[in-house]
Formats: structure tokens, C-alpha cells, sequence
């Protein structure tokens, strides 16, 4: 942690000091590679040559070995896994919809055309997932149910309550509770055991290019939750 601090202090200097030094100038990057074959990056201000101290690279969270206390716990991880590739994309697809139809609907002045446009949103939406989400599972649905809280900062709840009616809401809840499924559950990582164990298949996936990275809508620094729930285990 301390560490990702000094490299952004450090390249936020830097850049500020060759911003403040080429104000006006013309900044241009070039790389030549030597005999050894070993590659050195140069700026080029006017003709002049200024050696690059740094490399872009991706920010990269270095993951620790999975290990597990019994062949159970390592079967019930790798079914949590399964489960939470399935659903994972729905969750991100739900977050995509609703910040195209919220920035569409700054865009309406009339109230009349806002509910027009809702309701065109909401059977595009249903007519998109209502066949795939019937296929679930009650574990699976409940996943999702958290994603969406991850992806969107709303309980699926409270978006059926916006885009729908309170009646709605309560109606869906009450459906879902009969499968042992609540639309008000939230998504917390650093409270509950399941749902950092999901964050854990979520950033190993990403990693791995199984699943594509989409940013939850409030911050989850898997670093501090990884060293909370072992510090956790640690005090037992």
C-alpha cells in the first residue's frame, strides 16, 4: 500500500516538474535499444535528449496461493467460483444499462417523456434477462443480488422501487423471499465471509482474463480486505 503511494508521489512530481520545465514546448517520447539488448526510453524537447527514470506499467495486485483447510473447503470454493463467473456478467450488464438510461434522462425535460422512456428501458431489460435469470439457481440469484449492489451501490430492491412502483418492489421481494432470496441484501466484502471469498474469484478473475473488469461503485481495496480476513483468521 505504502508502496503504490510513493510510485503515484513520485510519478505525480515528475510529471509536474516536466510540465512546469516544457510549459510551451514540444514533448516527444522515443526508445532506443543498446547491444545488450536492453531498452532505454528518451524524451526529445526541441533537440534535446532527457533519459526517461520510469517504465509505464499496469498496476498489478499480487495475489497470494489459494490454500484451504479441507478437500471441502477447496469443493465449495471452486463452486462459489463457478456461480459467481456465471452471474458476474448480468451484474455488470445492469450497471451498464442504468448509467446509459440515467444519462439519457438528463437529457428529457418532460416528465411524460421521462416515464416513456423508462418504460421502454424497463422491457428491454426485462426481455434481456427474464428467460437467462429463470435458469438460475437460488445460490446463483442470491450472488447476483449482491453484484448488483457491488456494481450499481443499489440494492436490486431499490432499483425495482425506481424504475417500477414501492408495490413492485415489495411484490418481487416477497416472490424471491418464498426461494430464500432477499433483494435487499447488500454486497459487504469486509463483513461478510462469502462475499470477500467472492471479491477473491472476482480479482483472480479479472487477473486472468476470465472475466472483464468493470469498477464496483464504491471502494473495495482488496489489499486491506485480504489482511483483514487474515488478520481475522490470525485472532480466532
Amino acid at each position: 500500500m505504502l508502496a503504490r503511494m510513493k510510485i503515484r508521489q513520485i510519478l505525480g512530481i515528475g510529471i509536474l516538474l516536466i510540465s512546469q520545465a516544457l510549459f510551451s514546448q514540444t514533448l516527444k517520447e522515443i526508445s532506443q535499444v543498446d547491444k545488450d539488448s536492453v531498452e532505454t526510453f528518451y524524451y526529445i524537447i526541441e533537440g534535446d535528449t532527457i533519459p526517461k527514470e520510469y517504465i509505464d506499467l499496469d498496476e498489478v495486485v499480487l495475489l497470494n496461493k489459494l490454500e484451504f483447510n479441507s478437500k471441502e473447503d477447496r469443493r465449495r470454493y471452486l463452486i462459489l467460483r463457478r456461480k459467481t463467473r456465471k452471474v458476474y456478467p448480468f451484474a455488470k450488464l445492469a450497471s451498464e444499462r442504468l448509467q446509459v438510461m440515467n444519462a439519457r434522462m438528463k437529457t428529457l425535460e418532460r416528465k411524460r417523456d421521462r416515464k416513456r422512456y423508462t418504460r421502454r428501458v424497463q422491457k428491454y431489460i426485462e426481455g434481456e434477462f427474464s428467460d437467462k435469470l429463470k435458469k438460475l439457481t437460488r445460490t446463483e440469484g442470491q450472488i447476483l443480488v449482491k453484484l448488483i449492489h457491488r456494481q450499481t451501490g443499489r440494492t436490486a430492491f431499490a432499483l425495482v422501487k425506481e424504475l417500477r412502483t414501492g408495490w413492485r418492489a415489495f411484490w418481487y421481494n416477497t416472490t424471491a423471499s418464498m426461494f430464500d432470496i432477499s433483494l435487499k441484501e447488500e454486497y459487504q466484502p469486509f463483513e461478510v465471509k462469502e462475499d470477500y471469498l467472492i471479491e477473491d474469484i472476482l480479482e483472480r478473475s479479472f487477473q486472468a482474463n476470465v472475466l472483464k473488469r468493470q469498477e464496483p461503485a464504491f471502494e473495495i481495496n482488496y489489499l486491506d480486505l485480504s489482511s483483514h480476513w487474515h488478520d481475522k483468521s490470525v485472532n480466532k
